[in-house]
């Protein structure tokens, strides 16, 4: 089959296009044919040894897969031979094999995904859609005022419109460019800023009428002071941006006089595998019956994984990336 392999750490370049044998489903696992890989931005830190934890090398990128189901391992029933599934490697313990012609998962991982469900979107669905729900779990934005950074991304435009929905009193979206602002509007944002005029974060405050009673961080970095400029009092930030913390001691400090609080945020020790299928099933219906919208995003060949780490890294994508085997 073909992949694409991580042997060095450095930018897009150090992607190989590689071919290895196909891998067989072991008992209790099945092969699942990929139809979409997601791409992550999170991987694009892994890829330059940046993240959290260092993978060993050489590996196959990608976390997330949907796809149809090609062969049972040992035990299985089901789900059938044919059937469409999703594939949520990284809350089964795979943390690497998306990107590939193949994937093998246990079976109890995966998840079916419905007619009218587009590949493309069921993988946005994954890593991206089950942060955003969680993210509205851990910090409800009902009758607050809410920040989203990146709002016009994957995670961030699922989150503008489950903050709408969970009964926010004003959202609040973050991002760049004339068209970027106007999608936020249409996704359901009261107030698009945009995070390239240095002035943004008094223009939130201004928004919010004293400041954001949550913000959203999936971004870190230098971003992550500007937010706590932009909170209100009393208010709190989640971040979520695992590997680009930088606030210092100071930032700390003037939250601690401001009664502001941070709260962290990681994905994976929330994920069982009830919750997975509950969560995925649900976002799917919703998906179908028009219950929220995911964005479209931009789809590469396999063979092109480089320059899908090149858009997301350049900031210049809306929606989910993936690839086509």
């Amino acid at each position: 089959m073909r992949a694409i392999q991580l042997s060095r750490f450095g930018g897009p370049d150090v992607l190989e296009f590689v071919e290895m044998p196909k891998p067989l489903a072991g008992p209790g696992e099945i092969l699942v044919r990929v139809q979409a890989a997601g791409v992550n931005f999170f991987e694009t830190i892994v890829r330059a040894n940046r993240y959290a934890v260092t993978p060993q090398l050489p590996v196959i990128l990608g976390v997330e897969a949907v796809g149809i189901v090609e062969a049972l391992g040992e035990t299985v029933t089901e789900p059938a031979v044919g059937a469409r599934v999703a594939a949520p490697l990284f809350a089964a313990g795979r943390s690497s094999g998306g990107y590939a012609d193949y994937v093998v998962i246990d079976a109890a991982w995966a998840v079916p995904v419905p007619d009218g469900v587009s590949a493309e979107t069921a993988a946005a669905l994954m890593v991206q859609g089950l942060t955003a729900h969680h993210l509205i779990r851990c910090s409800a934005p009902k009758n607050k005022s809410v920040l989203v950074t990146a709002a016009a991304g994957g995670v961030g435009s699922l989150l503008v419109q489950f903050a709408r929905a969970a009964g926010a009193s004003r959202v609040i979206a973050l991002t760049s460019s004339p068209e970027k602002l106007e999608l936020t509007h249409t996704l359901g944002a009261d107030h698009s800023v945009d995070y390239t005029d240095h002035r943004w974060p008094a223009q939130v405050r201004d928004a919010a009428a004293g400041g954001a009673d949550i913000v959203y961080d999936l971004v870190g970095g230098a971003m992550t002071s500007l937010c706590v400029e932009a909170m209100a009092e009393g208010g709190e930030l989640l971040f979520a941006a695992l590997g680009r913390f930088n606030l210092d001691l100071n930032d700390l400090g003037g939250m601690l006089l401001k009664n502001q609080s941070l709260r962290g945020f990681a994905l994976l020790p929330l994920l069982t595998q009830a919750s997975v299928r509950t969560d995925l099933t649900y976002l799917f219906e919703q998906v179908q019956t028009g219950g929220f919208k995911v964005l479209p995003g931009k789809a590469f060949p396999l063979e092109r994984a480089a320059e899908a780490h090149e858009e997301l890294e350049s900031r210049r994508t809306t929606g989910k990336v993936v690839l086509i085997p």
